[in-house]
């Protein structure tokens, strides 16, 4: 037998025991013990067959009739609810079983009215009831539960999987520093590579002279450093030297032929390199996606810890509330992030086949576990009778709303810039801003291009940093001539508030703390343009109540003035706004003072607030 079925044995046995205990010629245990066990989810039938017995061996007649007919019709209304609401809170069962109790009690006692004592003496009792019933069912479920999660099957990855993948992470790291150090990119010609293009000229043209041997096979001959020089010079002007052709002149008959022909090897050799270099590039950025993958291999296998069986107290106070909430428990797996943070998955379905808010069991998770839980984004809204895998969070203590306002270049029909906000699993809120080169359809493709690459990576969970690397990789690799972008990226942790900024030729950033406003600078190319990119990375602690606003070169390069970034520090110091939106606004508002109401290149302002929940 396994321990379930004793302890179901115990709670049987204590319903029977408890009809020997009287109080003031009552016996108050009998219709508390029978709601709290029937609310554990004791087998009904023989839990009343049990207390029936139980009050058959100890009770008068009479009180066998009244408690008998409080027991039975409990039992009725218990299941009554149940049906209709699909589940029996306690506080429901508490107030069930008091009422019940307190209105057999004025029945029984009806012919007897004047007897105030007998009555004070059943309210008293019906209160009894209803308190017991509150304590006693959570401490019932509590002791059946830990037989039950025994039972469960923990999905938890096995050790070997993790190993895995950390053996594949090295072997993607090992590819990455062989196509690195494959070869050195060329920025100009060896002189290995100047002897074979000098061979190259020889064989065709000085090979078929009558004077080949005067020039090559005399000691102390010129032609040498003659080709040496004439080549130099094509390497730096791409054209010989005035003196050197007229030196080679000199020493060769046929100097016109030799140079056409030394310009032409010259001509095919640089292009050569060129695609050397070109290759050369294509494996950097083939060693930093192998780079991105070992990453996150490396990162899927630090796995969350698995606390599920340290904090079995607290998951069994979870099953119990999401039960009374009409939630079928299967398997629940709690889990600690490397931040620290809780995140709790379970496999529920509703009972009765009937459907439950996400919100409510999100409710009765929090109640549990005593902290603030909310489903993750990708959550259903209701679950029904087939089980449902759903996993809470903790709740992040700040929260943020968006505003934007855009005005395209004057003639253009799209605007140039693209912007993106994004709410990431694991409490990051992100604004992406990006400004392509030039306007018009051209350049809000490049943008748009940046912004959705940027989105994909970072939604699938890479790092800001290899996200930004992998678009740049992606652009590098696409090789169409002026295809470069800005980033400008804000990501703020909605747990501890901390922002960060990542920028790549963007414009500056301002952080508005009530009239006081913080820029945050940045000088560095646009993507696209080398296959390893940098983003400058800086980090700020925001507060309650604080603005975060990012603005395209549009907006600060037409202000016209000196320090365009003090200027918008000024504009941000008198605007008494807390809404993002028409912060945002005004802000567009007050720039296009500075430029006489035109926009002489695409401008948007982003601007995010974030308060305390």
């Amino acid at each position: 037998m396994d321990r379930k079925k004793w302890k179901q044995l115990l709670v049987y046995a204590l319903t029977l025991a408890v009809s020997r205990v009287a109080v003031a010629g009552c016996y108050p245990l009998i219709p508390g013990m029978f709601i709290a066990s029937l609310l554990a989810e004791v087998n009904a039938t023989l839990l009343l067959i049990f207390s029936l017995f139980g009050m058959a061996l100890f009770l008068p007649v009479q009180a066998m009739a009244k408690y008998g007919m409080i027991v039975l019709v409990s039992l009725a209304i218990v299941w009554l609810v149940k049906w209709a609401c699909k589940s029996c809170r306690t506080a429901v069962g508490a107030a069930i079983g008091s009422s019940t109790t307190l209105v057999l009690m004025i029945a029984g006692e009806l012919l007897q009215i004047r007897n105030r004592s007998s009555i004070w003496i059943g309210i008293l009792e019906s209160i009894f009831v209803g308190a017991f019933i509150l304590v006693v069912t959570p401490l019932l479920y509590g002791m059946m539960e830990p037989g039950q999660a025994r039972k469960q099957r923990y999905r938890v990855r096995a050790p070997e999987n993790g190993q895995r993948l950390n053996s594949y992470a090295e072997a993607f790291s090992g590819l990455s520093r062989i196509f690195a150090q494959m070869s050195q990119r060329k920025d100009g010609f060896q002189a290995e590579e100047m002897g074979r293009m000098q061979q190259e000229i020889t064989a065709k043209i000085c090979i078929s002279c009558d004077q080949c041997a005067l020039c090559w096979e005399r000691e102390n001959s010129p032609m040498y450093e003659l080709f040496y020089r004439l080549l130099s010079s094509m390497e730096q002007l791409g054209l010989p030297r005035e003196e050197v052709r007229e030196e080679f002149s000199q020493h060769c008959a046929y100097p016109q032929v030799v140079i056409e022909e030394a310009l032409g090897v010259f001509e095919k050799a640089r292009l050569n390199m060129a695609w050397y270099n070109r290759l050369l590039e294509n494996r950097e950025v083939i060693a930093q996606q192998l780079d991105a993958m070992a990453y996150i291999m490396e990162d899927c296998a630090r796995e969350y810890v698995d606390i599920t069986k340290e904090e079995g107290k607290m998951l069994a106070g979870v099953r119990y509330r999401l039960r009374e909430r009409g939630g079928q428990l299967k398997e629940a797996h709690l889990y600690e992030k490397q931040n620290g943070r809780l995140c709790l998955q379970v496999n529920i379905c509703a009972k009765w086949g009937s459907c439950i808010a996400v919100k409510d069991l999100a409710k009765a998770v929090s109640e549990g576990m005593h902290k603030t839980m909310i489903p993750v984004r990708s959550s259903k809204m209701l679950i029904g009778k087939e089980e449902t895998v759903l996993t809470f969070e903790e709740e992040p203590l700040f929260r943020t709303l968006h505003g934007v306002a855009r005005v395209p270049k004057d003639g253009a029909q799209v605007s140039g810039d693209n912007f993106s906000f994004l709410d990431l699993d694991g409490g990051q809120s992100v604004m992406i801003l990006s400004d392509g080169m030039g306007s018009g359809i051209r350049a809000c493709k490049e943008s748009e291009m940046v912004i959705e690459l940027i989105e994909k990576f970072l939604e699938t969970g890479f790092q800001k940093e290899t996200a930004i690397q992998m678009m740049n990789s992606a652009m590098v690799i696409q090789g169409e001539d002026g295809m470069f972008s800005t980033v400008d990226m804000a990501a703020i942790d909605l747990y501890t508030g901390v922002c960060e900024f990542y920028k790549i030729g963007a414009a500056a950033a301002f952080i508005m703390r009530g009239d006081q406003v913080q820029s945050i600078c940045a000088a560095s190319l646009p993507v696209g343009v080398y296959p390893q990119v940098e983003p400058e990375r800086s980090s700020v602690a925001l507060k309650d109540g604080d603005f975060v606003i990012l603005v395209s070169d549009g907006v600060m390069d037409f202000l016209h003035v000196p320090d365009p970034e003090e200027t918008m520090k000024e504009i941000l110091e008198t605007a008494q706004i807390n809404n993002p939106e028409k912060l945002a606004r005004h802000l567009m508002e007050r720039v296009l003072l500075f430029t006489g109401g035109k926009a002489p290149d695409d401008m948007t302002i982003l601007a995010a607030g974030i308060w305390e929940r």
